[in-house]
C-alpha cells in the first residue's frame, strides 16, 4: 500500500499517457482521410489530363497539301481546322496560285488532299484537281451534297434524311438505300465521295 502511494503519480502518468495516445490515434485517421482526398483528387486530375490527351490525339488529322503553296507536304492539324489554316501552315500560296478555285472555309478531314492549281492550268487539269477533293458523305451539308454530279436538291435532302434516320453510311453501297439513287447514279458518285 505504501508502494502504491509512493508510485501512484507514476501510475497516473502512465494512464494519462495511454489516454493521450488513444486520443491521438483516433485523430490520425482523420488526417489520413484528408490526405486520401487530396491524392484521389490528384488521380482525377491525371485522369482528366490523360483523357484530354487522348482526345487531342483523336482530334488530330493528316492533310496532304500540293500545288501552288510555299511548302507542299503532309501536315498534322486539328480536325476543327479549315483549309485556310492548313494553307497557312504550308507557308501560304505562291503568286501563281489560282485562289478562286479553293474553298478556304472548308473543314479539313483525315487523309484529305488539298490541291492548289496554277492560274494558267488547262480545263483538263482543273477537272483532275477537282476530282481529288472528295465529299465526306457522312458529314457534308446539303449545299455540299448538291455539288455532286447527278445530285439535285431533292436527292440531297433524301441523303441527309436517310443519314439522320439510319445513322452514318458505312459503305458507298449504302447510298442505294436512299430514295432516288440507283446503280447508275452511284457509279457516277464513286470518285467524288468518301466513306467514312
Amino acid at each position: 500500500m505504501h508502494i502504491l502511494k509512493r508510485y501512484g503519480w507514476i501510475i497516473i502518468s502512465c494512464i494519462a499517457g495511454g489516454i493521450l495516445l488513444f486520443i491521438t490515434s483516433k485523430t490520425e485517421p482523420k488526417k489520413a482521410v484528408v490526405v486520401t482526398d487530396h491524392s484521389s483528387k490528384g488521380v482525377e486530375d491525371v485522369q482528366e489530363s490523360s483523357s484530354s490527351g487522348t482526345v487531342e490525339d483523336v482530334d488530330q488529322v493528316m492533310v496532304d497539301v500540293k500545288g501552288e503553296v510555299q511548302h507542299p507536304g503532309v501536315y498534322d492539324i486539328s480536325i476543327h481546322a479549315r483549309v485556310d489554316d492548313v494553307l497557312a501552315l504550308a507557308g501560304g500560296l505562291t503568286e501563281n496560285a489560282d485562289e478562286l478555285q479553293i474553298n478556304k472555309a472548308q473543314k479539313v478531314h483525315d487523309e484529305m488532299m488539298i490541291y492548289v492549281p496554277r492560274i494558267d492550268e488547262t480545263a483538263q487539269d482543273d477537272i483532275a484537281s477537282s476530282t481529288s477533293q472528295t465529299v465526306r458523305i457522312n458529314y457534308a451539308s446539303k449545299e455540299e451534297i448538291v455539288e455532286l454530279p447527278g445530285i439535285g436538291p431533292s436527292k440531297a435532302d433524301a441523303i441527309v434524311q436517310y443519314r439522320e434516320e439510319n445513322g452514318l453510311f458505312t459503305s458507298i453501297e449504302d447510298l442505294l438505300q436512299v430514295s432516288g439513287i440507283g446503280e447508275k447514279t452511284l457509279e457516277s458518285l464513286r470518285e467524288y465521295i468518301q466513306v467514312p
